[in-house]
């Protein structure tokens, strides 16, 4: 299993406080659902161990840091972008029928569709109430910023689900719509600290490019694992994402690829009704014959690079752009 770096492992305690304060706004009733779905509790409302990287809350204090400022100083940040993601996947879970997240039943399972899709509503809302709370300039611009990011993902949602209704889904659409529903949360997670503690328009610029280069590299390790990930590591049956003949990267590349292996790809995936083992076994196979997972994997490093390159020129303090870059490496090697 892929180390965890310092810089997501050290903020974790105090970003954890930051968000169980904060859900307590919420109604007892949403409150439940919000615990459990985050990890804090089990289905009867006991206390129990919480999962999940943290990642988008290590960026947030990063990117304090990196303007010079305590990390504490970008809490509202940290949470307000954790809520955000929590609220994606409650909403994501119902829409894809999956009914496991993080090795447990999802949340809709146990509470009902209705019940989670109030729990993500109430945490998009929450987050914003949490960044305007500071009546600052800083806070105004990060909550502006949280806002286009929500935006950008829900868009991107929209175009993933608008994906599995065609058969001609190109690789350019697919990465404007990886961009949009992973990269720009992480984008402004990247840079939400800096907002908040008012640093220069540059740091913040190339912030957010870092983080937006990062996360078509999150989504292209992620489509690769959602495929020949370890069901034991991702918390996902083996070959999950076939299962639901999703259109994610490196299916749409290998589609795209002109090969035999291509057009037998497709014959499958437009076959009625739910594959066999061996078909999905096959669909693995195509696509890599078909250059989709050697392609999703040099692409996933092409974009860190260019994450590196943003990085380089943000002017930040080496000790803390040496963080960001673990957190970089850590994307494109992680096994979960």
């Amino acid at each position: 299993m892929t180390a965890v770096p310092t810089s997501i492992t050290d903020g974790r305690e105090l970003v954890d406080r930051a968000m169980r304060a904060s859900a307590e706004r919420l109604d007892p009733w949403t409150r439940r659902v919000v615990a459990y779905h985050l990890g804090w509790t089990d289905e009867q409302g006991r206390p129990a161990a919480a999962g999940g990287k943290a990642l988008r809350p290590a960026l947030a204090l990063l990117s304090a840091r990196a303007a010079g400022i305590p990390a504490e100083a970008a809490l509202p940040g940290a949470v307000a972008v954790e809520f955000v993601h929590a609220f994606s996947l409650l909403h994501d879970d119902i829409m894809d029928g999956d009914r496991t997240r993080r090795h447990r039943p999802a949340a809709w399972t146990v509470f009902g569709p209705s019940a989670a899709i109030l729990g993500g509503d109430a945490l998009l809302a929450l987050s914003e109430e949490l960044l305007l709370d500071e009546q600052t300039r800083g806070s105004h611009w990060a909550a502006r910023a949280l806002t286009a990011a929500t935006q950008r993902l829900i868009a991107g949602q929209a175009l993933d689900i608008g994906f599995e209704q065609r058969d001609d889904v190109t690789i350019e659409e697919c990465l404007t719509m990886a961009g949009d529903k992973t990269g720009a949360l992480l984008a402004c997670a990247s840079s939400i600290g800096a907002m908040l503690g008012e640093g220069p328009t540059r740091l913040v610029t190339a912030l957010t490019g870092f983080g937006s280069e990062m996360g078509l590299a999150f989504q292209l390790v992620d489509d690769l694992l959602g495929i020949w990930g370890s069901p034991g590591t991702t918390g996902k049956p083996v070959l999950s994402d076939l299962r639901a003949r999703k259109k994610s990267l490196p299916v749409v590349f290998a589609l795209n690829a002109g090969t035999d292996a291509s057009a037998r790809l497709a014959e499958l995936y437009a076959e009625p009704g739910q594959p066999s083992e061996d078909d999905l076994r096959e669909m693995a196979r195509l696509i890599e014959a078909a250059g989709g997972r050697g392609w999703a994997t040099a692409e996933a490093d092409g974009r860190i690079a260019s994450a590196e390159k943003y990085l380089a020129e943000s002017g930040m303090d080496d000790d803390v752009r040496a963080e960001f870059r673990d957190v970089a490496l850590f994307v494109t090697a992680r096994d979960h």
